[in-house]
C-alpha cells in the first residue's frame, strides 16, 4: 500500500508540473530556449535509455516466463510497437494546433493576429481534450513503472515533469487564445496535469487486481514504446524548433547518463 501510495504521489507531481510552465509563460518576457532545450533532450535520453535498458527486458523477462523464450520476445515486440501505434494514432487524430506538443513561445501570447482568428469555444474544447488524452499514458507509465520499481518510477517522473513545464507553456498559449483570461490559462494548465494521475487511477482499479506476467508485461513493454514515441516524435523535433541543436544533444546524452547512473547506484 505505502507503494502504491509513492506511486500515485509521483504521477500527481509529475502532472501538475505543467502549471510550472504555465507560470514561466505568463512572468516571463522571453522563452529561454537553451532551457528548453537542454530539458526536452534531457527528458527523451532518460526515456529512450530507461525503455530500451530497463523497461523493454523487463516486459520481456516478464512475457518468456508466460509464454515461453520465442512467443514471449515476440509479444514483447508486438506490444513495444503497439504502444508506438497508439499513441502515434492518438496524434494523428488531434488536429496540430489543439495538439499540446506543439511547439509555442511565451512571444506568442502577444500575437494579437492568432487571437482574431481562433474559434474560442472549439478551441477551449479541443485543448482540454488533446492535453487529456496525452498526459493519460504518460501517467500510466509512471504509476506502473514506480510499482514495480520506485528507483525507476521516480527517473521516469522526473523526465515527465521536465517535459511538461515546456507543454506548460504550449497549454497556456491556445487556452489563453480561447479565453483572453490568463487567470483560466494557469488553470486550465493546472487541470492537465490530473489526466496523469487519472491514468493511475484507471491502473490501480482496473489493471492491478488482474496483474499477471502477460499483463505486466504487455503494459510495460506498450509503454516503453510510447515514451520512445514521445521522445522521437515529439521531445526531440520540439527542441530543434527552438534552435538549439547542440544543446538538446548534450541534453539527450546527459539524460542517458544520469539514467543510467542511477540504475548503476540503486
Amino acid at each position: 500500500m505505502n507503494n502504491i501510495l509513492f506511486a500515485f504521489l509521483l504521477t500527481l507531481g509529475a502532472g501538475l508540473c505543467t502549471g510550472i510552465g504555465s507560470f514561466i509563460a505568463f512572468f516571463s518576457k522571453r522563452t529561454n530556449i537553451k532551457f528548453l532545450s537542454v530539458t526536452l533532450g534531457f527528458s527523451a535520453g532518460v526515456m529512450i535509455y530507461v525503455s530500451f535498458i530497463e523497461i523493454f527486458p523487463t516486459a520481456q523477462e516478464s512475457l518468456i516466463n508466460f509464454a515461453g523464450e520465442k512467443n514471449g520476445t515476440i509479444f514483447t515486440v508486438l506490444a513495444f510497437f503497439g504502444g508506438m501505434l497508439l499513441i502515434a494514432l492518438i496524434d494523428k487524430l488531434i488536429p496540430s494546433y489543439e495538439n499540446p506538443h506543439e511547439v509555442k513561445n511565451i512571444e506568442d501570447i502577444n500575437d494579437k493576429t492568432l487571437e482574431k482568428n481562433r474559434n474560442l469555444h472549439r478551441m477551449g474544447i479541443f485543448s482540454a481534450l488533446a492535453i487529456a488524452i496525452h498526459n493519460f499514458p504518460e501517467g500510466l507509465a509512471t504509476f506502473m513503472s514506480a510499482i514495480d520499481n520506485p528507483t525507476l518510477g521516480i527517473s521516469i517522473a522526473i523526465a515527465i515533469a521536465l517535459h511538461n513545464i515546456p507543454e506548460g507553456i504550449a497549454i497556456s498559449v491556445p487556452i489563453y487564445f480561447s479565453t483572453g483570461s490568463k487567470k483560466k490559462a494557469l488553470m486550465y494548465s493546472f487541470l492537465s496535469g490530473i489526466s496523469e494521475p487519472l491514468g493511475a487511477v484507471i491502473g490501480y482499479l482496473i489493471l492491478l487486481p488482474f496483474m499477471n506476467d502477460l499483463i505486466f508485461g504487455i503494459i510495460f513493454a506498450g509503454v516503453a514504446g510510447i515514451m520512445v514515441f514521445i521522445s522521437l516524435d515529439e521531445l526531440l523535433p520540439a527542441a530543434e524548433k527552438y534552435g538549439e541543436h547542440h544543446l538538446s544533444i548534450y541534453g539527450l546524452i546527459s539524460g542517458m547518463i544520469v539514467m543510467a547512473t542511477s540504475l548503476l547506484m540503486f
